[in-house]
């Protein structure tokens, strides 16, 4: 089974989202399934539709160093939320191969900032941690300069340009909020907290 819907929920509800060991990959171009697949899905291993909890469990009681990914679609993106060890971060150019887009953010409560990349056509465009723009990797680190620069988050040379006492969790939202216009993402929270997804067990290394 797989989820699908329109717009109208945004992503900026992930500047309060804080879950440990856990990432979001979204992929516009290819199924569910083969999102799961790009992300090291192993064959034949297909534990069901699981909410947030068992999957965290399967991690922590039955899995040695692999991962679970529930997948599903909402607003014409694939997305997978990935329990354990996330790999879209260091998978997304792959799973990006063959014209496709991919976005990855990483809430990574333990090590901040949140994380974000895009990938398109097997290549990592731009990527960055949210309230650090100002430091921006990737083929094309000014991919998004324009938009950030509109939304006052940085100044026309790249630098930052927002309040130094904004509070973490606004100036978050502000940037969640440039990149839910310009990929059109929305997700809606249940997806990911109380939903039982297909799921798949994904290899990590």
């Amino acid at each position: 089974m797989e989820m699908t819907g329109g717009s109208g929920n945004g992503i900026q509800w992930l500047a309060d989202w804080d879950g440990w060991y856990v990432g979001l990959t979204f992929a516009r171009g290819i199924p569910p399934g083969e999102l799961a697949l790009r992300l090291g899905a192993l064959p034949g291993i297909r534990p069901g539709p699981l909410g947030a909890t068992d999957a965290w469990s399967m991690v922590t009681e039955t899995m040695d160093g692999d991962g679970v990914a529930r997948v599903g679609s909402w607003g014409g993106w694939s997305f997978a939320v990935e329990h354990g060890m996330p790999a879209g971060a260091e998978r997304l150019a792959e799973v990006s191969r063959s014209g496709i887009e991919a976005v990855h953010l990483d809430p990574q409560p333990d090590h901040p900032p949140k994380q974000f990349a895009y990938a398109r056509d097997g290549e990592l465009v731009c990527c960055f941690g949210l309230g650090e723009e100002g430091w921006r990797g990737g083929h094309r680190p000014d991919f998004l300069l324009k938009e950030l620069v509109a939304a006052r988050i940085l100044a026309p040379d790249g630098t930052h340009a927002g309040p130094g006492d904004e509070p973490c969790a606004e100036r978050d939202r502000r940037t969640l909020a440039v990149l839910e216009h310009r990929f059109a993402l929305s997700l809606p929270r249940r997806l990911i907290e109380d939903t039982p997804l297909p799921a798949f067990v994904t290899c990590t290394q």
